[in-house]
């Protein structure tokens, strides 16, 4: 009877076994699995071959007024509504990516939950991939609250991303250009209050400005 008990808790031991390992070996598989945002963001945010189709002079013409005007964007203080139109028109075709980074309800306070995100931010910008670039980093809100408060508080969480990206990743903050869209452009119209419309955009401007911070 006692052989018969030990045999049988031996059968347990090993089925708990196999599947503790299993379970393990599942859990390793999903996190390898998961994309690499770091890696995720350098790709969407690389500069594509140069299109050698536009020789036009009017296309050419068009194309130097845009990266005048990038070139001329400020850098030190909050764009104007003019302008933030006007950015919006010059980087619609451009690299960009989405982010949903953290922030507490109705402040631009970078906590934890904000971290990871932030973090391959900054290592995806300062590759040697997007060496030499400006980024436009844009703060969007959801349709909660007036048109000024949100535009506001998208414009300080945009300036708080940046200063964290000075400060960690010692990234020139003449690179880094800061717009607040507010609730003007939803990713989900369907569902205004969705909070993939809570997040922040980075735009590659191209090659890296030379004029001092204006």
């Amino acid at each position: 009877m006692s052989e018969s008990k030990g045999r049988f808790r031996a059968s347990m031991v090993f089925a708990i076994a196999s599947v503790i390992l299993t379970v393990a070996a599942g859990t390793e598989q999903v996190c390898a699995e998961e994309p690499d945002l770091e890696q995720q963001i350098v790709r969407a945010l690389k500069p594509g071959p140069v299109t050698r189709g536009l020789t036009s002079s009017a296309a050419r013409s068009a194309a130097d007024s845009q990266q005048q005007l990038i070139e001329s964007l400020p850098t030190s203080r909050s764009l104007s509504a003019k302008e933030r139109e006007e950015v919006t028109t010059v980087t619609k075709n451009r690299p960009s990516i989405d982010l949903e980074i953290f922030f507490e309800f109705r402040s631009a306070e970078i906590g934890d939950k904000a971290m990871p995100s932030l973090m391959a931010l900054g290592r995806a910008l300062t590759n040697p991939d997007l060496k030499g670039d400006a980024f436009l980093v844009a703060g969007h809100t959801d349709a909660k609250g007036n048109d000024s408060y949100n535009q506001k508080l998208s414009q300080r969480r945009a300036e708080a991303v940046k200063r964290f990206l000075v400060r960690k990743f010692k990234i020139a903050a003449k690179d880094l250009v800061t717009v607040g869209y507010g609730k003007d452009q939803l990713k989900n119209k369907d569902d205004p209050f969705a909070a993939e419309n809570r997040r922040v955009q980075i735009v590659n401007l191209g090659a890296n400005k030379t004029a001092e911070d204006r």
